[in-house]
């Protein structure tokens, strides 16, 4: 007697009650699924995004926006800050690099960084053909902005200031592609690079102190920067990414420049802590609804079982009477809440991972590992069988405790 397949039959026999059972269970199992792949690839790419930064400086405002602004690149930066206070600030024995960036423009919602090499290093950005920028309005482009924008090596573009493509163009400054970067999984990805001066020119800084090409040259060699000294006492950047030498660093920098400049430093490993406690409710919201609806699928199956062995006790009582022995029959009714759930758990993981591949797909700069599976899941499909466990039990004791002789002279 094949019990496994009884139990399928006896599901297909009843379509609407174990679809119904089906649905809640994959749905509940979705939500849960789906929950801990979003906040694991988060993880993930604030990981892989903020490695090597222990510190951003900028000015004053938010220190979350300072860190999405300059790290993540999805928000408005906080201001501009002076070059010559920054250049002081981080020359100091618990700094191992600091990476000046200066942002501002866009083109096409690509932002514009003005940066340094370093910059490119620090997420491993190498080239996939062309040179790296050397003279002023020359840009390299990340692996996903080349694709994107559909740009390729002496091509031209006028950018817009901010990150709006209805933002003012800069017609009178167009910028050159000279590179491209190989794909990194980074934000490095889809931002376009350039050098920091390329930056002041676009926004006319050059006209404003023409008379500087005769000016002296000062080698800033701790940004990597080579500037004038009227540039030194004038210009601004946006922000300056800063890596400790040893841990005091963490102790002593960030508590001097917030109380000793014009300028606020800001930690991205708390920063995204603090986003992370903030959103945090809500995922407990949403998981403890993908929960619910899971413990009201395991009641669905049992009611579903339970109001089923009314009208199958005389089959039941058959099947006894031709050999079938009582835990037999105890299999069959476990083996068949079993099987609700086991395709319930499949299908909720299936569709959870689809999500999410589509969502990462459609999010540039997001490495779509949609099959890529958590240790967490291994453990919410255990609970799905567990809960189809217990939904069953009850069900197998009525029909394995089933009166064989009562119930063929009832019937």
């Amino acid at each position: 007697m094949n019990i496994v397949y009884l139990s399928y039959k006896s599901i297909v026999s009843k379509p609407l009650s174990s679809l119904l059972s089906w649905l809640l269970l994959t749905f509940g199992v979705t939500i849960v699924v789906l929950i801990l792949l979003i906040s694991d690839q988060l993880k993930n790419e604030i990981t892989k995004n903020s490695t090597g930064i222990d510190l951003v400086v900028g000015a004053k405002g938010s220190p979350l926006q300072l860190i999405l602004a300059n790290v993540f690149h999805v928000d408005f930066p906080t201001g501009n800050i002076d070059l010559n206070e920054v250049a002081k600030v981080t020359r100091s024995r618990y700094i191992e690099s600091v990476i000046p960036m200066s942002l501002g423009d866009s083109y096409q919602s690509n932002r514009i960084v003005g940066t340094t090499k370093a910059y490119a290093q620090l997420y491993k950005g190498e080239l996939n053909a062309g040179n790296w920028y050397t003279e002023h309005m020359e840009v390299v482009l990340g692996f996903q902005a080349a694709q994107k924008l559909s740009l390729s090596i002496g091509d031209t573009f006028q950018s817009q200031h901010g990150l709006s493509e209805d933002g003012e163009a800069h017609e009178a400054h167009p910028f050159k592609v000279v590179g491209v970067l190989n794909p990194t999984n980074t934000v490095l990805d889809r931002l376009i690079l350039t050098s920091i001066q390329s930056i002041w020119e676009v926004h006319g800084h050059e006209e404003e102190h023409h008379h500087e090409e005769a000016d002296t040259t000062i080698s800033i060699a701790h940004l990597g920067l080579e500037v004038t000294s009227e540039q030194l006492e004038n210009e601004q950047i946006t922000a300056a990414l800063i890596k400790y030498r040893s841990p005091m660093g963490a102790v002593m920098l960030p508590r001097a420049i917030n109380t000793e400049s014009s300028m606020q430093a800001a930690s991205p490993a708390f920063e995204t802590a603090r986003l992370f406690n903030i959103i945090g409710v809500g995922v407990q919201i949403l998981n403890f609804l993908g929960i619910l609806i899971i413990v009201i699928s395991a009641i669905s199956v049992f009611i579903a079982l339970l109001n089923s062995l009314k009208d199958r006790k005389y089959d039941i009582a058959i099947m006894r009477s031709m050999g079938a022995t009582g835990f037999q029959i105890f299999n069959h009714i476990l083996i068949e809440g079993l099987l609700i759930t086991f395709v319930g758990g499949i299908s909720g993981l299936m569709i959870a991972h689809g999500l999410v591949y589509v969502l990462a797909s459609y999010l540039s700069g997001v490495n779509p590992e949609s099959f890529y599976f958590l240790n967490s899941e291994w453990f919410v499909m255990l609970g799905c069988l567990v809960i189809g466990t217990i939904a069953s039990f009850i069900p197998a004791i009525v029909a394995f405790r089933t009166d064989i002789s009562e119930t063929l002279s009832k019937g």
